[in-house]
């Protein structure tokens, strides 16, 4: 798992940002905890942010790393926020496996929080469904990114 052990550590050092596991369970939500650190998935309409809809920013829940504009959600009907473009600097992403095919991992640039995964299905102007974890996301109303 990228985000479990050495490799996670080692990468947040490196963006400037780095907690041992003990800190992070004690900044998180063991839910929070569970997607942010161990790449779980939230249960589908689960999140208050799929009825966000004022203006404001979304950023990681473990950072507070500015990730997405209000202006570039949407609701995709998938039962999780959606966006169809990240902030610039904001997000990082990789192959996974975890379902025996390959999808595309999205993660917090800083911290390398798992936020979810990015699918090619959006809306234009991107055509990119960035399908994140509510409880990975902090909603800031009101602040520009």
């Amino acid at each position: 798992m990228l985000l479990g052990g050495t490799l996670a550590a080692g990468l947040a050092r490196a963006n400037g940002f780095a907690l041992d596991d003990a800190q992070w369970r004690q900044k998180l939500s063991p839910e929070a905890y569970r997607v942010l650190r161990q790449a779980g998935t939230e249960r589908p309409f689960t999140s208050p942010l799929l009825k966000e809809h004022r203006r404001g920013r979304f950023a990681c829940a473990g950072c507070d790393l500015p990730l997405f504009a209000s202006e570039t959600k949407y609701d995709s009907g998938t039962g999780w926020p959606s966006f169809w473009q990240p902030l610039p600097h904001a997000v990082a992403t990789h192959t996974d496996y975890e379902l025996g095919l390959p999808r595309t991992e999205v993660h917090c640039l800083r911290c390398r929080g798992h936020l979810g995964h990015v699918f090619d299905d959006g809306p234009p102007p991107t055509g990119k469904r960035y399908c994140m974890n509510g409880v990975a996301l902090a909603f800031h109303p009101g602040t520009t990114a």
